[in-house]
């Protein structure tokens, strides 16, 4: 994965910069992202929808790979969309792409040629997770044209996670919380999709994003020790490294599944 760098360094007034220095919000990296527009657009999509898109770069880059198609991006974040859209019009993408701040559940945007969905299955299910996975894939299946294509970016257990390690990732984790790869995989057959791609992000992939995850707070922390929200922006950003590196680094993975409907 890529990753941008600020342009500004924050004064000491100035809260700390989110997430400038990441491209993808999530572990993929630019030679995989380029490999899955390449395959999307060669499916000659029309509509592309993007559930739970964040400032929806990959959704971008496919519409730039197939001019004349047209895009929407759904999200709750209105910070994320808003970067979005900037990104749209320095892009001249603009006046073909939609990003609308509302929820993905039970959405109406749908159905498209190709839809998108990575990192957000939580976005179309209110069950808990594994379940959730389940249901979204079921959403899916109702949101994708004939001979379209999903690309689903799902989180599953590489292993089984101990005790220790799950004591060390967020709050109330659960070895329950994911499925394996091949259930996930089994799964989204059985909600009625054949699977084109099965592919996982790396160890380099991982590494990137949660570095560049972070590393925006890190650098401000850096500089404003004394910072009145120092305290607790430290606090925050040290329970979530350690997340990582005592909890599921090794363990979660992330699998970029390409999925076709059937029938």
């Amino acid at each position: 994965m890529t990753t941008e760098t600020s342009e500004t360094t924050p004064t000491d007034g100035e809260r700390p910069p989110r997430l400038t220095r990441l491209t993808f919000h999530g572990p993929l990296s630019e030679a995989r992202a380029q490999r899955l527009v390449e395959r999307l657009a060669a499916s000659g999509p029309r509509t592309v929808l993007d559930l739970g898109c964040g400032w929806g770069e990959l959704l971008l880059r496919v519409l730039e790979a197939v001019p004349g198609a047209t895009g929407i991006g759904v999200d709750i974040k209105g910070e994320d969309l808003d970067r979005g859209r900037a990104a749209a019009k320095e892009r001249g993408l603009d006046g073909r792409v939609l990003f609308v701040e509302e929820t993905a559940r039970d959405t109406a945007r749908g159905p498209a040629d190709v839809v998108l969905c990575l990192g957000a299955s939580q976005a179309l299910s209110s069950a808990a997770p594994a379940l959730a996975t389940v249901e979204a894939l079921r959403a899916l299946r109702g949101l994708v044209e004939p001979g379209g294509r999903v690309v689903l970016g799902e989180g599953f257990w590489e292993r089984e996670p101990t005790a220790r390690e799950l004591a060390g990732m967020w709050p109330d984790a659960d070895a329950g919380e994911h499925l394996y790869l091949g259930d996930l995989v089994d799964a989204a057959i059985e909600a009625g999709f054949r699977p084109l791609r099965v592919e996982t992000a790396g160890v380099d992939e991982w590494e990137e994003f949660e570095s560049g995850y972070r590393a925006d707070v890190e650098e401000w922390l850096a500089a404003h020790p004394d910072h009145p929200e120092a305290a607790e922006t430290r606090a925050r950003v040290d329970a979530q490294r350690s997340s990582w590196l005592r909890g599921y680094r090794g363990v979660l993975g992330i699998t970029y599944l390409t999925l076709v409907p059937v029938g």
